[in-house]
């Protein structure tokens, strides 16, 4: 595995913040949501965004 350095690994750091972040608000969303289309996109949006995270993460494991 490549070692990464500091800045590297604060920017992955960042992204990981900020997809975690972007998941629980369009969760919360899908979950307020009242018509169905939008809930769903929502939960789609929701795990896109995990998946996301999930690729980044794989980098600093």
């Amino acid at each position: 595995m490549v070692q990464l350095s500091e800045k590297e690994l604060s920017c992955l750091n960042d992204a990981l913040s900020e997809e975690e972040l972007l998941v629980k608000k369009f969760q919360k969303m899908a979950n307020e949501a009242t018509d169905s289309q939008i809930k769903s996109k929502f939960t789609e949006i929701a795990a896109k965004h995990q998946g996301h995270f999930n690729a980044l993460y794989t980098h600093i494991k």
